[in-house]
């Protein structure tokens, strides 16, 4: 199955830099739109532009290609998975975080409103829900 991905690999990364060599080559619709208002006639503007060229019939041909490689591609990474549940992801094979060391015999939770000192420049904030002093009654 190893070479078959390798195949598969190779014809679509030859299939990309063809689709974008072709694109890039062709003409676009837009180019036209300048000729319909100023100089020159455009006899296609916004309708049928005939039948397609050899270039466009390529691009397709090679953009056809390209999915069905990659629907082999998506085929050859899953086979010998049929019927495994999904193991959650890359992060699950990631080792669990090392918890932060405390003080003997202390549990770490959340802090608590009244154990942390206010920052420094800022006035302490009462905890008993007060007006501030400033405030008119």
């Amino acid at each position: 199955m190893g070479f078959v991905t390798t195949l598969l690999i190779v014809v679509q990364v030859l299939c990309a830099i063809a689709l974008i060599v072709m694109v890039l080559l062709q003409h676009g619709k837009g180019a036209d739109m300048g000729a319909a208002f100023g100089s020159g006639a455009s006899g296609s503007l916004f309708g049928a532009t005939g039948s397609a060229n050899f270039l466009s019939r390529s691009t397709a041909g090679v953009a056809t290609v390209f999915f069905v490689a990659t629907l082999g591609l998506a085929y050859t990474g899953m086979s010998g998975r049929v019927g495994e549940r999904p193991s959650g992801g890359v992060m699950s094979t990631m080792p669990a975080p090392a918890a932060p060391a405390s003080k003997a015999g202390e549990v770490p939770g959340p802090a608590q409103t009244g154990d942390v000192p206010a920052p420094a420049g800022e006035p302490a904030k009462d905890a008993g829900g007060s007006k501030p002093a400033d405030i008119p009654k």
